[in-house]
């Protein structure tokens, strides 16, 4: 075959002849095809239910196997489309150690979790910490939790926003500019496009609205990796059995790592993913938020349990397209591109894969970037409102204060997005490498101290009704990087994902120094109309 040669992906490389040659209005066509279907959702679901209940409950009547399959394209986003497959030319298949544990990590969701969640019956998790802890606790978890969220969802937003800023932006400004390059103007563009696009289709039934869209990103995002790993195998003539024996007879396929001193060494991998979905998705109102609107606890559990086993041969058939697209540029003569989240991009955008890829890629990248975003969206206007402005917690409350909530809440909503476009700008700025690493690295840090409260309101009973709470929560990751910087110069370790651990040691720690007797049976003397009012 001839082999051609491609150009650093990056965001001044401009268009390949192959698409050029295809009609500019392309990918607008189907980003507005794909948000005219969103609003049609939107519109049907807040027609039948809107207000406060069905943004933040979806009056707890959704189906578990609809929740169960949106949250699959929840949490694999546009940081799995675009960073998984990139994994295997440096890593392998070793994720999937991590994916194992994640497993475990969903059981323990389903069955300590969850089964406290609805017997509080709690709309935001972080209340929690406020019946078993203090106030204190609940203003440093909920605070701790909007951070680290915002954060996690610009970073996963942000490679989807960069992709799409190549394939949509810059072709749109070039029809009125032809000298018009990539930079912080159009990227700015795109990304204020994709969350004012969020922000429509979410504002009114919120959680109701995200639980039927989720499960369309979904399907949308599936079948854009298979239409991927399509395109590549008839590029190489292969067939579905070919295919098979390439990926397990490729170096990249190597799962196990034994060595205890390799980051992704098999027990640091698999404990460390098994903490990793506690905190990311039991501690998380993102996540939660979406279990806590099924009916029951056993349609909870299900949907958790269902979930967590597809995630597995989800990022397997990621991996295994990384490996076939590293091949693929093998066979062809192509060199990769350095940064591993540029490979699938680059392929797409120099034509290499075919003119027609351009279809499934982008509604891949579409349905990324809005199953990211939307349900991150939702998420903090609810610990806002409820954790951190006390929303709610009149159960008496008059038709107007009920008027007024929501109202505020409408502006909590909106005001999230400028909030969003700086995070999203400063990682422009700042990004590089691999996202889903960054992800990780940062939720070691910024959920640690999470781990540490709703472990210590579990499991302690003493309460902390003291404003060193947010000493204790700020010390703990700090303590936790200056151990990282020198552990290698003085112990030769290097701290992969398990820091996590020892963040939420820390923290732990940290509050029964400061704690006192009477935790749990403040909860329990809780009245039950105080407790449904949650």
């Amino acid at each position: 075959m001839e082999s051609v040669r491609l150009a650093a992906f990056s965001p001044s490389y401009c268009l390949s002849s192959s698409i050029q040659l295809m009609s500019p209005y392309i990918v607008p066509v189907i980003l507005a095809g794909y948000f005219f279907i969103l609003l049609l959702l939107s519109r049907f679901t807040s027609r039948r239910a809107a207000g406060n209940d069905a943004f933040f409950r979806a009056g707890r009547r959704s189906p578990w196997p609809l929740v169960a399959f949106g949250m699959i394209g929840a949490s694999i986003s546009g940081v799995t489309f675009i960073s998984v497959p990139g994994w295997a030319g440096t890593s392998g298949m070793t994720y999937l150690q991590m994916c194992m544990g994640f497993i475990v990590g969903y059981a323990a969701v389903a069955f300590v979790l969850l089964p406290v969640y609805y017997r509080l019956r709690l709309t935001s998790i972080y209340t929690l910490l406020r019946l078993r802890l203090g106030s204190s606790a609940h203003l440093s978890g909920s605070t701790f939790f909007v951070v680290s969220k915002l954060l996690g969802a610009a970073a996963r937003l942000f490679v989807v926003c960069h992709v799409l800023d190549i394939f949509l932006t810059l072709p749109l400004l070039r029809l009125v500019s032809p000298s018009a390059c990539s930079g912080l103007f159009s990227y700015s563009l795109t990304v204020c496009l994709v969350l004012l696009l969020i922000w429509l289709y979410t504002r009114r039934s919120g959680i109701r609205t995200i639980v039927r869209t989720d499960a369309l990103q979904t399907l949308c995002l599936l079948m854009a990796a298979v239409g991927m790993l399509v395109a590549a195998m008839q590029r190489m003539g292969l067939d579905v059995a070919s295919t098979w024996q390439l990926v397990t007879q490729s170096p990249m396929s190597r799962v196990w790592e034994w060595d205890a001193a390799s980051p992704a060494a098999f027990w640091r991998q698999f404990v460390s993913g098994a903490f990793i979905v506690v905190v990311m998705t039991g501690l998380d109102q993102d996540m939660m938020q979406k279990n806590l609107t099924c009916s029951t606890l056993r349609a909870a559990q299900k949907d958790m349990l269902s979930y967590g086993l597809c995630f597995l041969p989800v990022n397997a058939l990621f991996l295994g397209l990384g490996v076939v697209l590293y091949t693929f540029c093998a066979r062809q003569g192509l060199t990769p591109p350095a940064a591993t989240d540029d490979l699938l991009p680059m392929l797409v955008q120099s034509g290499a894969l075919g003119g027609w890829v351009i279809v499934p890629f982008t509604v891949g990248m579409v349905a990324a970037a809005f199953s990211s975003a939307d349900s991150a969206l939702t998420a903090l206007t609810t610990t806002i409102c409820i954790d951190l402005l006390g929303m709610e917690r009149k159960p008496d409350a008059t038709l107007a204060e009920r008027a007024a909530e929501e109202r505020l809440r409408r502006r909590v909503h909106l005001c999230l997005i400028p909030l969003f476009v700086a995070c999203l700008l400063l990682f422009r700025v700042v990004g590089g490498g691999n996202i889903l690493h960054a992800i990780y690295v940062m939720a070691s840090y910024t959920y640690g101290p999470l781990l540490g409260l709703f472990a210590f309101a579990l499991w302690g009973k003493r309460r902390v009704e003291t404003r060193a709470v947010w000493a204790v929560c700020l010390a703990a990751p700090l303590l936790c990087a200056l151990l990282d910087g020198v552990s290698p110069l003085y112990w030769h370790y290097r701290f992969g994902y398990e820091l996590l651990l020892l963040n939420g040691l820390l923290t732990i720690l940290g509050l029964a120094s400061l704690s006192r007797g009477g935790g749990r049976s403040h909860a329990r003397r809780l009245p039950a109309s105080s407790r449904r009012s949650q």
